[in-house]
């Protein structure tokens, strides 16, 4: 029997601020302040200590929950300062002890977390009108600089010491962050000559040359360096969307979650995980019961409406899942109930998504769903008697790598269906700002148009296949062995073989900066982190700080 291999206490990614260790929030009116102060004694895992306010994954696991809260608990708050409250050090990156310690597999999901989270800053940004601004009250260094680059605006101290770098490939034998290197060339458009001295350089650049190079986008003197960064911060709060003074948040409560040893138990979703295939099924349920129709019924359910809560809890599972449960390497999504349910609630979010509590709600639903896209699983759906794959719930059906759905000939009254509604062109887009059924029609027309037009239908195994909707409809005769075979035969393939297929796949026509983030993770960083050069005896990362000098394989490969 396949055995889990993470032998170390699994990593729970629910917390809230009484809980923090590392960051503090601050409000000011439309003004909040996310500070860093990382205890050094205060990691995640033991063997190292986060001195410099370097981080692990604790930190960001606290960085993400306080951005949560600012969305949905702080409507007030239209721009957020990112800063320091250490004295003359912003971050100095992701603790490099703590990677030098880690296995491959932590290290890697550990930068697909961090990344995600920085795209999340981009997200609300982009989609939400929560601006932020990157207060570098000391020397920036690594990840910490991702931190920064993923705001809209970074001002520096010009304190003649402070800078920003990306040391890694100098110092580790690594890329800078994959997410760093990208931004760099990507979003502040530096030179590509520039940028290659940038990330070859132990020392960084400071002061106006960090200006003139786009590393930053302002420097202050450390005099006037708190009221530049407010000026800047309110300037940016101008022009946004967010509702402002007098709006009253929803109170992000603890998720109603039980954890044993084969499942995960939500109120809307479950998690059953069978160790000797090694597969998991993840059910979704769709919502039951009497559900808010009006904009002041939808904020008294407050963090109980069925979409921010069914979406909380498929991200926590879906996060529990990538991180404690290494060799489950294939998700089998389902879905449970009345597909009139769902698509009630997609007309209730599209009739009131220009409310900010709703358009946070379609936020957290997006940010999920593309969490759900680049996790290194295989997704197979099963269509099948009882399924609501309708609406926001059909997107799992299209992320999926396979969907298959069942057909019952002799008893139409069982008969599952697969339902269309306008949320499914274009309400969540992936991380390649492309619908799902886009990506799965190369944007044609023709089968856009046709699967538009049945926008409203109920469409049996048949239908749905016609219209390209599923990979293939069974009738229940083959059901069972077809579905037994396909999920026996994905679990004896190599996972990396796996990880590499689909990460291509998901992503095969379009491609921007979050694709090349994600892309370089799973291919050239997965790839870097194992070699000799970085992680060997002699390799960068395991003799850092210990005096040696790295050895190097000097043959390219």
């Amino acid at each position: 029997m396949s055995q889990n291999p993470v032998t170390q206490p699994r990593v729970d990614y629910q917390t809230d601020p009484t809980q923090y260790k590392h960051v503090t929030l601050s409000f000011d009116g439309e003004l909040a302040t996310l500070a860093l102060n990382i205890h050094e004694d205060g990691g995640l895992r033991p063997g190292y200590k986060l001195k410099l306010n370097s981080y692990d994954l604790g930190v960001d696991i606290e960085l993400h929950d306080a951005l949560q809260r600012i969305r949905f608990e702080h409507p007030e708050v239209k721009a957020v300062i990112v800063t320091s409250l250490r004295d003359r050090i912003f971050c100095s990156g992701a603790n490099i002890f703590m990677l030098g310690l880690s296995s491959h597999a932590w290290k890697v999901n550990f930068c697909k977390f961090t990344n995600e989270t920085r795209n999340g800053i981009e997200d609300s940004s982009r989609h939400s009108g929560l601006k932020f601004v990157a207060a570098l009250n000391g020397a920036c260094a690594g990840g910490g600089y991702e931190l920064a680059l993923a705001c809209d605006d970074i001002v520096l101290v010009d304190d003649r010491s402070s800078s920003v770098s990306l040391p890694e490939v100098p110092l580790l034998g690594v890329l800078p962050g994959t997410g760093g290197l990208t931004r760099v060339t990507d979003k502040r458009k530096v030179r590509h000559d520039l940028a290659d001295i940038f990330c070859t350089s132990v020392e960084g650049v400071r002061g106006q040359k960090a200006v003139d190079w786009r590393l930053v986008d302002a420097i202050a003197k450390p005099a006037q360096f708190q009221q530049v960064v407010r000026e800047r911060a309110v300037k940016l709060s101008a022009g946004s969307s967010r509702p402002g003074a007098g709006a009253q948040g929803i109170a992000l409560t603890p998720l109603n979650r039980t954890i044993e040893a084969d499942q995960l138990t939500y109120t809307h979703v479950t998690v059953q995980i069978d160790r000797s295939k090694r597969h998991a099924t993840f059910t979704v349920k769709a919502p039951t019961g009497a559900q808010p129709g009006d904009i002041a019924a939808i904020v008294a359910a407050g963090a109980k409406w069925y979409p921010l809560e069914m979406a909380r809890e498929l991200d926590d599972a879906v996060l529990h899942m990538r991180t404690n449960e290494l060799d489950i390497g294939t998700w089998v999504l389902k879905t449970e109930g009345e597909p009139a349910a769902v698509l009630a609630m997609d007309a209730t979010l599209r009739a009131h998504r220009d409310h900010w509590f709703v358009n946070e709600t379609l936020g957290m639903l997006r940010r999920t769903l593309a969490r759900l896209d680049v996790s290194s699983r295989s997704l197979f759906a099963l269509i099948e008697s009882g399924s609501c794959f309708a609406g926001t719930l059909a997107e799992l059906a299209f992320a999926a790598d396979r969907a298959y759905m069942q057909v019952l000939p002799d008893a139409p009254e069982q008969q599952p269906t697969l339902q269309l509604s306008e949320l499914n062109f274009g309400a969540y887009p992936m991380v390649n700002d492309q619908s799902r059924l886009a990506r799965r029609f190369y944007e044609e027309e023709g089968p856009m148009g046709a699967a538009r037009a049945a926008i409203g239908q109920a469409l049996d195994g048949d239908q749905a296949a016609k219209l390209g909707l599923v990979t293939a409809a069974l009738d229940d005769i083959d059901w069972a062995d077809e579905i037994r075979l396909e999920l026996e035969q994905r679990a004896a393939m190599s996972p990396d073989a796996l990880t590499g297929l689909e990460a291509n796949l998901r992503f095969a026509q379009k491609e921007n900066m979050l694709t090349r983030i994600f892309g370089r993770l799973t291919a050239w960083q997965n790839w870097i982190f194992q070699r000799p050069n970085a992680v060997g005896e002699k390799g960068a990362l395991k003799v850092y700080g210990k005096g040696e000098k790295a050895q190097f394989d000097m043959n390219r490969v």
